[in-house]
């Protein structure tokens, strides 16, 4: 019994900060009963009381702590709160030091919603000459981006260059047909058009800017790489570089600036679209550098150079009708042929067709002017309007012919 009694005073020692005199008697007498060793009613409630006591006590000195104690005078004068201050504003300043914004920014399968519907296969037919001269049937697949609810595509001109018939190709794999409106050769843009009004567009994309893009920041690539089976492929990556000057000499005999991406690019996304984090096109994907040991370099037509041509190139091309290819000086040297645009196809009624161009012609002058490429062609043409009457010299078996031709949309 006197061992129970011993741990309990222990016990009531230590909860209540009382004597360490284990053996003092009047210690034993004030709080148990000498008989049977209980603690007295009186001593439960001032443990009781003391447990409150320390709860709150503990409570109001650690808000205190929290809230009372930083704001005070006192504590923002010592050094801690100088070296906190400090630590703060590293922070703060990193974070908003951060070149990729987050704000309004969309998951890659968000992307893919908002703008895969948008991104369509331009699918085209033509005859090209083969390497020995003969024409032959052509076929070729790319994308486009719709840019509006009226059907009109934006795409790259090396997609449709030499195409006789268009057809777009929906993300649903519904195929309608499409026209040439317009081109540009040297910037390698063209756009086409829906030609039943009654196809409703499944989404319009939203462009945006290429100029406000950061080196790292990610983008999104929607196309149709290697044809119609892999229709609205999504690739991600980021903007590798800015400003990068290459030349496309498929398209163009001029170096043109280019957006740089590690996003996946293949054969087939020519026209397609990268894409920023908020969902808009900023870019036409249209080049890629192959080869063994070569990855992740693709290219794309910053928008902020193809905003300023998109209005003209929503106005229909004067067509003549004819498929062509340049007749450099070092061809025409090696032919005995003079330089000009060779007609490599004649379409079937078409202005070239009833003006009497033939295949195999040379087209030395347009309206009176040297014609040596196809570029110099379009410009001449371009001063024109519909319904214009050109006069054509032609080289054609040795001799030069003077034709007529009647400009139409």
């Amino acid at each position: 019994m006197d061992k129970i009694n011993n741990e309990k005073k222990q016990f009531v020692l230590v909860d209540t900060n009382e004597s360490n005199d284990f053996n003092n008697n009047n210690f034993q007498n004030k709080f148990f009963n000498n008989k049977n060793g209980k603690v007295k009613k009186g001593l439960m409630s001032y443990v009781i009381v003391g447990l409150i006591c320390s709860i709150v006590g503990g409570t109001a000195s650690t808000a205190a702590s929290l809230y009372y104690v930083p704001k005070s005078k006192f504590f923002q004068n010592t050094p801690l709160y100088e070296s906190l201050k400090q630590q703060s504003t590293t922070s703060s300043n990193f974070i908003s030091a951060s070149p990729v914004s987050t704000k309004g920014s969309l998951t890659v399968s968000q992307i893919a919603k908002k703008v895969g519907p948008a991104v369509v296969g331009v699918s085209t037919t033509g005859i090209a000459q083969n390497d020995y001269g003969f024409a032959q049937k052509q076929e070729g697949m790319g994308s486009g981006i719709i840019i509006n609810s009226e059907g009109y595509i934006l795409t790259n001109f090396h997609v449709i260059n030499g195409a006789q018939q268009v057809k777009i190709i929906f993300n649903d794999k519904k195929e309608v047909s499409a026209k040439i409106v317009n081109y540009d050769q040297d910037m390698d843009l063209a756009i086409v058009k829906i030609t039943d009004s009654n196809v409703k567009m499944p989404a319009v994309a939203e462009l945006g800017s290429s100029d406000a893009l950061e080196v790292g920041d990610p983008v999104v690539a929607i196309g149709n790489p290697l044809g119609k089976e892999l229709l609205g492929s999504v690739t991600t990556g980021i903007i590798s570089a800015k400003n990068r000057e290459i030349q496309e000499s498929s398209t163009s005999t001029t170096k043109q600036t280019f957006l740089q991406t590690d996003a996946a690019i293949n054969a087939g996304n020519s026209g397609g679209a990268l894409v920023n984090s908020q969902g808009q096109v900023i870019g036409i994907n249209t080049a890629k550098v192959g080869g063994s040991g070569v990855e992740g370099l693709g290219f794309a037509i910053p928008m902020d150079s193809i905003k300023p041509k998109i209005d003209n190139l929503l106005k229909p091309i004067l067509k003549i009708g004819i498929s062509i290819r340049d007749v450099t000086s070092d061809l025409a040297k090696q032919n005995n042929v003079p330089e000009g645009v060779l007609v490599a196809q004649v379409q079937e009624f078409s202005p070239a067709e009833k003006a009497g161009l033939q295949s195999g012609d040379i087209i030395t002058k347009f309206d009176g002017k040297s014609v040596k490429s196809a570029n110099s062609l379009d410009e001449i043409k371009s001063k024109h309007k519909s319904g214009d009457e050109i006069k054509l010299e032609v080289f054609r078996n040795g001799s030069n012919k003077t034709l007529k031709l009647k400009l139409s949309e």
